[in-house]
């Protein structure tokens, strides 16, 4: 059956609609953003730290296999089980594999985006294995069974309404708490008792070092600490992209990572695992799923650089407007825009559309990815593949013809304020015209530049030509 694409516009109408959580998530990122400013001014490096980041990425993805292999055998090494997966269907495997070896029923993890793109909770509750979510905010999300709406923040998009309906259903608590510390209060009393005893812990991770076998965990909440370190097995979740160098590379990244998601000059929790604890066992899966692809790709090889801080989704009118949602993908916002069509072209070929263009995306992010010139070039593939909406497709090509022709083109745009005054509305406002949806059309200026620059300046040019002669 053919994929049908992600209907954005839908889902961003319906969050538009929702004027209390539209408010409240509009101005809860934006906040995020100028924090994130603040700590941009407070450091006269901050430039030249993007342009370090940048170019260590960019030196990694040049030699990706190499650094991977350095990896392993550094890992191997330190006492860590190193594995490979090919794809999401495989990673699962493998983590469903080390848990039923060890006999293990009960999984305690800390945030990986990794998991969620690979969908490891679908593929192993039904064999047996209960998946908890440490995090606050994935817990959240995973009682009311949604994916994140965030990179860093998943639940960003509820009120505390909603949490405490949430929490009242699963927990028993007072579905009229509107307290944010006394609801945090119910999750940590509800999740210390499943960490405690629970067989096996998992984290994501932030940053794999090739030099020393290492890896890198950076929370807020002290969970992922919890998960990797109260079970005797812990399993790391990590895409082979994450990888940088050296350890000298880490004073780079750690210095831009909170800065650029949440304003703050470091993560409360910034951990090095280095391997197993006494008696423990620790195993990696370093997972692909796509990205040696993308690694192919001349113009979208790039996005491959992104350390997931969420900058640009904090500051994408978009994204702010529309929810995290209605991308109907694991990477929402303008980082996700250019990932999810790698994963699968037609059935996310509209989300480089949800965007404005205005570039602000591309000036906050940390690593200087392109975003907005990609969003732009994806555009391009997806019309030179026929991924185009019937209307869209329909509209750009009328539209094409138009201004191909600049007689027919002026005519136009001469006869537009006629068409305003005139018409029946019927004509105007109409399903091939989205625009209309929700505003009015604007009327045409009185003069256009091409009327006055022949007016004005072609009139001039002919007098001074004539004067010479």
């Amino acid at each position: 059956m053919k994929v049908k694409p992600v209907n954005h516009a839908k889902a961003a109408e319906e969050f538009l609609d929702d004027a209390p959580h539209l408010t409240f998530h509009d101005e809860r990122l934006w906040d995020m953003r100028q924090k994130r400013d603040q700590q941009m001014h407070l450091l006269p490096e901050w430039q030249e730290l993007r342009s370090r980041a940048s170019a260590i990425k960019e030196h990694t993805l040049a030699n990706l296999p190499e650094y991977l292999e350095q990896f392993e055998a550094n890992a191997k090494k330190n006492g860590i089980h190193v594995h490979w997966a090919a794809d999401g269907a495989e990673h699962n495997r493998i983590v469903g594999e080390i848990l039923e070896k060890h006999g293990s029923k009960s999984l305690i993890k800390s945030k990986s985006m990794v998991t969620e793109e690979c969908d490891m909770r679908a593929y192993l509750e039904p064999r047996g294995v209960t998946v908890t979510e440490t995090d606050l905010g994935e817990r959240i999300q995973q009682l009311d069974g949604q994916m994140p709406s965030h990179i860093v923040v998943p639940a960003v998009h509820k009120l505390v309404p909603d949490v405490a309906k949430i929490f009242a259903k699963n927990y028993n608590t007072d579905p009229n708490d509107d307290s944010p510390q006394s609801l945090a209060e119910s999750q940590r009393m509800a999740a210390r008792p499943v960490i405690l005893t629970a067989d096996a812990g998992m984290t994501g991770g932030n940053f794999l070092v090739a030099e020393t076998g290492t890896f890198v965990v950076c929370t807020n909440e002290g969970n992922a600490d919890l998960s990797a370190t109260v079970p005797n097995l812990h399993i790391a979740t990590l895409g082979i992209e994450r990888i940088v160098p050296r350890m000298a590379d880490m004073g780079v990244f750690i210095r831009l990572l909170s800065r650029s998601a949440l304003g703050s000059p470091i993560t409360q929790y910034t951990t090095h695992f280095r391997g197993p604890q006494k008696g423990g066992e620790m195993h990696i899966v370093l997972v692909d799923n796509g990205r040696s692809a993308r690694l192919g790709m001349e113009e979208f090889w790039t996005s491959l650089k992104c350390i997931r801080c969420g900058a640009c989704m904090n500051t994408c009118p978009v994204y702010r407007r529309s929810g995290g949602l209605s991308y109907g993908a694991v990477y929402s916002g303008p980082i996700g825009a250019i990932i999810d069509p790698t994963f699968n072209e037609r059935k996310y070929s509209t989300l480089p559309f949800a965007s404005t263009m205005n570039g602000s995306c591309t000036n906050v992010c940390p690593v200087k990815i392109n975003i907005h010139e990609q969003l732009y070039k994806w555009r391009r593939v997806l019309a030179e593949h026929h991924e185009l909406p019937f209307v869209k497709r329909e509209i750009m090509h009328m539209a094409g013809k138009l201004m191909g022709q600049p007689t027919l083109y002026r005519t136009a745009i001469n006869g537009t304020e006629v068409a305003l005054s005139t018409l029946p509305r019927f004509v105007l406002y109409n399903w091939l015209n989205p625009w209309g949806k929700h505003r009015e059309l604007p009327h045409p200026v009185k003069q256009t530049f091409h009327s006055w620059y022949k007016k004005n300046r072609l009139k001039d040019k002919k007098e001074s030509q004539g004067g010479k002669a």
